[in-house]
Order: C-alpha cells, then sequence, then structure tokens
C-alpha cells in the first residue's frame, strides 16, 4: 500500500498550479505597474517643464518659501496622477544678477502599486529634476502680415487683429526688463508701405515711376533682382539697391518698426496699428518677408534693430492666406514663388528664423518651405483657429528667453 501511496499523484495539481500562478500574476502585473510608472514619470517632467517655464518670470522676485510654495501650486495644478500623492516638490533659484537666474526645479514621489505587491513591492519611486536659465534670451520679432482684399473674407482680418494683439500681450508679460522683447509691423500687398516720414532719405528712388517727392503716398516696391531676395544696405547712387517708390492703394497702413513691447506709448501703437489694418489689393508674399527682414538688421533702410549676438533671436513670422499673384515685373504664380523661394533661404542663412502661417489660401509647400523648420509652419482652415495659432507662437516665443 506504501509505494502505491507515494506514487498516486492524483489531487496535486492545484495547489502546485495555484504556487506557481502567483509569481507569473507578480511578473506579468509588473509590465502594467512599470508602464504605469513610465507614464507617471512622463507627466512628471511635463509638469516639472511647465512649472519652471511659469515660475521663471517672476522667481528672482519671490524669497525662497515663496518660490518653494509657488512652484508647489503649479506643479500640483499640472500634475494629475491621483496614484502618486503627496509629491514634494523643491524649487530654488542660484545666482540671480541683472536678470539673469538659474532655477532648477525637483520632484518626488512614490506610486502605488497594484500587481507587484505579490512580489513584494509595493511602490515605485519617482523623481525628475529641470534646470532653466532665465534672461540668456532677447527677441527681435518682425509680424509680416497680409493684407491683401481676401482677407477682407471669411472674418479673416478680424480674427488676425485679435490673434496678433494677444500675441503682443503674451510677449509683454515674458519681457522682464526694457529691451527684452520689441517687434515690428509689416503690413503688405504687392508693396509695402514705409510711410511719407521716409520721403527725404536717399534709398527712396523716384526715377523708377516717375513719381513727384512730394507727393509720394509712402509705398516701396521690390528692389532690382537680386536685391529684391535679401538685405543688401542701399548705397547711394547705387540704383539696384534703392527702393523704388510707388503709390499707395487707399488702403495700406504703413509699417510700424522695431517697438519696445515695454515701452509706453510704444505697445499701445502696436495694437493701434493692427487694429489700422485693411484688406486691399493683391499678393507679393516676397516683399512683406523682405522688409521683416530688413526691420530686424540695423542697417538701413531700417535702423532701430540690434546688431546680431548669441543672446539675441530674431524672428518672423509671415503669414498670408493667398497665393502670389503680382509682383513688380510678373503677374507669374510660379515666378514669384521663385523669388519668395529665394528670399527665404537667404533670410535662414542670415540666422533669421521663421515662423509661416497659411490661412485657408495659399501655396503650402511654399510656405512649409519657407518655415525655418517643419513645426513652425502652420495650416489654418478657419478663421477663428487664428488665435490659438499665434497664441502657440506667442508662447514658443516666450520660450527662446529660457534654456533648458
Amino acid at each position: 500500500m506504501a509505494p502505491r501511496f507515494f506514487a498516486d499523484r492524483s489531487g496535486g495539481v492545484a495547489p502546485i498550479f495555484a504556487l506557481a500562478i502567483l509569481p507569473v500574476i507578480g511578473l506579468a502585473g509588473a509590465a502594467v505597474d512599470y508602464s504605469r510608472a513610465a507614464s507617471a514619470r512622463s507627466a512628471m517632467f511635463a509638469a516639472l517643464d511647465a512649472t519652471g517655464l511659469m515660475l521663471s518670470k517672476d522667481a528672482a522676485d519671490l524669497s525662497p518659501d515663496q518660490v518653494n510654495a509657488r512652484a508647489t501650486q503649479i506643479f500640483n495644478a499640472e500634475f494629475n496622477r491621483p496614484d502618486v500623492p503627496g509629491v514634494q516638490v523643491n524649487a530654488v533659484v542660484s545666482s540671480p544678477q541683472a536678470g539673469s537666474f538659474t532655477l532648477n526645479v525637483t520632484a518626488s514621489g512614490n506610486m502605488s502599486t497594484t500587481f507587484t505587491r505579490v512580489l513584494g513591492q509595493s511602490q515605485i519611486g519617482l523623481k525628475g529634476s529641470a534646470d532653466f536659465n532665465w534672461g540668456i534670451k532677447k527677441l527681435e520679432l518682425a509680424l509680416a502680415l497680409d493684407n491683401t482684399g481676401s482677407m477682407g473674407q471669411s472674418g479673416k482680418l478680424t480674427q488676425l487683429k485679435t490673434a496678433a494683439k494677444n500675441l503682443l500681450t503674451t510677449l509683454k508679460n515674458a519681457a522682464k526688463q526694457p529691451g527684452d522683447v520689441k517687434v515690428s509691423i509689416i503690413p503688405f500687398d504687392t508693396t509695402v508701405n514705409v510711410g511719407t516720414v521716409y520721403k527725404d532719405e536717399f534709398w527712396v528712388d523716384y526715377s523708377v515711376k516717375g513719381i513727384q517727392k512730394n507727393q509720394w503716398t509712402g509705398c516701396v516696391m521690390d528692389r532690382d533682382q537680386s536685391n529684391d531676395v535679401n538685405d543688401a544696405t542701399p548705397v547711394s547712387g547705387n540704383h539696384s539697391t534703392l527702393f523704388p517708390a510707388k503709390q499707395c492703394g487707399s488702403q495700406l497702413v504703413s509699417m510700424m518698426p522695431l517697438t519696445d513691447v515695454l515701452d509706453d506709448p510704444g505697445f499701445t501703437s502696436l495694437n493701434s496699428k493692427i487694429d489700422a489694418m485693411q484688406a486691399s489689393g493683391n499678393t507679393n508674399v516676397t516683399i512683406g518677408l523682405e522688409w521683416g527682414w530688413h526691420s530686424l538688421t540695423p542697417n538701413l533702410p531700417l535702423s532701430q534693430a540690434s546688431d546680431p549676438s548669441p543672446d539675441r533671436d530674431k524672428v518672423v513670422v509671415l503669414l498670408t492666406d493667398g497665393t502670389n499673384t503680382q509682383n513688380r515685373w510678373s503677374s507669374s504664380e510660379s515666378s514669384i514663388d521663385a523669388r519668395t523661394s529665394l528670399a527665404c533661404t537667404n533670410a535662414k542663412n542670415a540666422n533669421i528664423k521663421i515662423y509661416t502661417v497659411r490661412v485657408i489660401d495659399g501655396n503650402a509647400s511654399l510656405l512649409k518651405a519657407c518655415a525655418s523648420k517643419p513645426s513652425m509652419y502652420y495650416e489654418v482652415s478657419q478663421a477663428s483657429d487664428l488665435n490659438a495659432v499665434f497664441s502657440s507662437i506667442a508662447q514658443n516665443l516666450a520660450r527662446l528667453r529660457i534654456a533648458k
């Protein structure tokens, strides 16, 4: 009987299976828990980024306790993970001087596990850190904005005005001291209205259209090729470098050169210029980009810009709602596109960063290629989306002053 008893294996499978399945469940569940932990860790780093970006502007003006309290408040609002309760946040400001400082933000917490408890692990530790150097970058921005007749349709110009003014407000709020952010506004159709204030400048050429100086209404056409696609400084007596005068259409508002957003009444004047824009005329994207570029360099025809330097970004936001229809020489879209493409390439080679915005219509391929990188091209399918697009651009521009 004893041999048969020890040889009997019936009834032993269930207990063995029950014992064996526990580590299997634990290992399978561990994958789930560690996936949750990876997701929580990504959310933690995103919240750290948001905390640093929001806190950086004011951190130098706060006490250490206020910095910590504000960091905790921002982080908790951004980090929506109930499975990681009681995260400890710490923020430290160091080397504050002349508007420049370093901000370090750290966070640590524990995520309760579900499945890996059976393996003896009840929590997974999470921690993250992010550093922010504030005040490294200044910004000079040109808004080259299509003011052609089609912008008067589908609420496009109305929405553009709202979006552009909100962008100005965002940049003003990001600026810490005068000179941090300067903006120019370049409305364009087939010409740019530089304003009759420049009527006595040598670089205005009245000979091409035979215009009398005192009768000139302020607009200029494309320069002679190839200066129509570069930022060559105008030289007295060198005809190809001068800007041919042309009478303006009745509605094209004059441009506004670089203006400090912290200046008063400069900020008000920038907003008023946007409000004054009207829709009329045909499209020449090249000249809009060109004068945006001119406004960002210290050489003539405009001289409000600073010299290039590593601590300053120069950016054009180029917006249009149509294809090229007319320039000084041609009404051939492909011919004008070629000039626009060259201007884009030359500006980028000169370290001008370019955002492009296509509003409903226009040559998408041309504008995508013109943008400094794919993420700096925006496609707007309806005018009401303009505010969100400009808000995204404004946030990106504001962050140019923060290096992580």
